[in-house]
């Protein structure tokens, strides 16, 4: 039986897992530009080799916690497979195989923008398990990405030769 290999996380006291294969990364949470356009779901920007990584909340996106309520500095962020997006998460906890006939599949109607696709136990209850390509809305996309190219246009100011003499 074939089986999937998921990251467990814990997004403000709830249990989620998302497919090992879509993470690059998982880091210790770094200091983040949060520019003054930045807000709610949106925590900042991590600057990964010059490129302006933006950086989501899931407890906020997901309604779990309001934005900034908590200012644990242990929290990870999971760097997206393709790296233009990074998840900020309370704790990546383990990472585990489940078999495929142990995950129930959900219907996309179930969840905002239908970004869980399915759920499978573990313990007294139930994993929902994410689709890193659902999480955004495609507004949602359109708008983060018009901030990353502002911070990007920030950042190259701040380049060797980008600072004017006066």
């Amino acid at each position: 039986m074939a089986r999937l290999a998921t990251l467990l996380l814990n997004i403000a006291g709830t249990t989620c897992a998302l497919p090992r294969a879509e993470i690059r990364e998982i880091l210790p949470l770094p200091r983040l530009h949060a520019p003054p356009a930045a807000g709610g779901p949106l925590a900042g920007f991590l600057n990964l080799a010059g490129e302006p990584v933006p950086v989501i909340d899931l407890a906020v996106l997901f309604d779990l916690r309001p934005a900034a309520a908590d200012d644990d500095p242990y929290r990870h962020l999971l760097l997206a497979r393709q790296g233009g997006l990074a998840l900020l998460v309370d704790r990546a906890l383990d990472l585990v195989s489940i078999a495929d006939g142990d995950i129930r599949p959900i219907a996309s109607s179930r969840s905002l923008n239908g970004c869980v696709v399915g759920e499978f136990p573990r313990g007294d209850g139930l994993v929902h398990l994410l689709s890193l390509d659902r999480i955004l809305t495609l507004e949602e996309r359109v708008r983060l990405d018009a901030l990353t190219r502002q911070a990007k246009v920030r950042l190259a100011g701040f380049e060797h030769g980008g600072a004017r003499a006066g």
